[in-house]
């Protein structure tokens, strides 16, 4: 073998284990960005370089819009709706749940997502919020069931669950320049660190004063459940 083919033997295997460096490095990448929805996408497609070409594409979708944070007025007026919409639940759970629909949507697009199909909200959604496009998803499945008369009481409440998880990551994800310089008050430690209810055995009525939608308790006992909406 001659000195000249060996070394472009060498620099190609060189090439090989530098591509291989690079594809894992952008697959950790990926993962830790988009977390389960990484995973997700790979299962779905049952291709892992489809997958990470698919993810890549939405980071730079994304990139090119205009996504903004909302101003305190606007803030306050998602939650008072967001709250008014909590409260409709018992007395009415399918219209509590296409509220819950429409308000995450009008949310979405104050923040500057596209109102495109709902497929092309739940990617663009998953760049800046992969831990809840499940949820998203999830609530969205729920409410198209409704839709045909095939939900109960008990999957509505899981749906104004998950379009809560979302709501409220878009409503308090990056703040106006400037309120983060501003005193923290009582309700903004509401917003920002009040913890979820343990489980999904909680009610949707809150029984103290109302303060935020992360500190309201949003499912109904089971003694208080309506029978079954369709």
């Amino acid at each position: 073998m001659s000195p000249t083919l060996i070394w472009i033997i060498l620099l190609v295997a060189l090439a090989a284990v530098v591509l291989m460096i690079v594809a894992q490095r952008r697959t950790r990448a990926l993962h830790e960005k988009f977390g389960p929805e990484y995973d997700r996408t790979v299962k779905s497609m049952k291709d892992r370089g489809k997958a990470e070409a698919d993810l890549n594409k939405r980071i730079e979708r994304v990139e090119e819009l205009r996504i903004q944070p909302l101003s305190a007025a606007d803030r306050s007026r998602f939650e008072q709706s967001w709250q008014t919409d909590q409260a409709r639940f018992v007395d009415d759970p399918r219209a509590a749940v296409r509220e819950a629909d429409h308000l995450v949507t009008e949310l979405m697009q104050a923040r500057g997502y596209p109102m495109a199909d709902f497929g092309q909200r739940a990617s663009d959604v998953s760049v800046n919020h992969p831990q809840v496009v499940s949820d998203y998803r999830a609530a969205h499945d729920i409410a198209e069931r409704d839709a045909k008369g095939q939900a109960n009481t008990e999957e509505l409440r899981k749906a104004m669950v998950h379009y809560r998880a979302l709501f409220r990551e878009l409503l308090i994800t990056d703040a106006p320049t400037g309120e983060s310089e501003r005193p923290i008050t009582s309700r903004d430690r509401v917003l920002a660190d009040s913890p979820e209810p343990p489980d999904d055995s909680e009610r949707i009525i809150p029984d103290q004063p109302q303060r935020s939608i992360v500190g309201d308790r949003i499912i109904p006992d089971r003694e208080d459940a309506r029978p079954d909406a369709r």
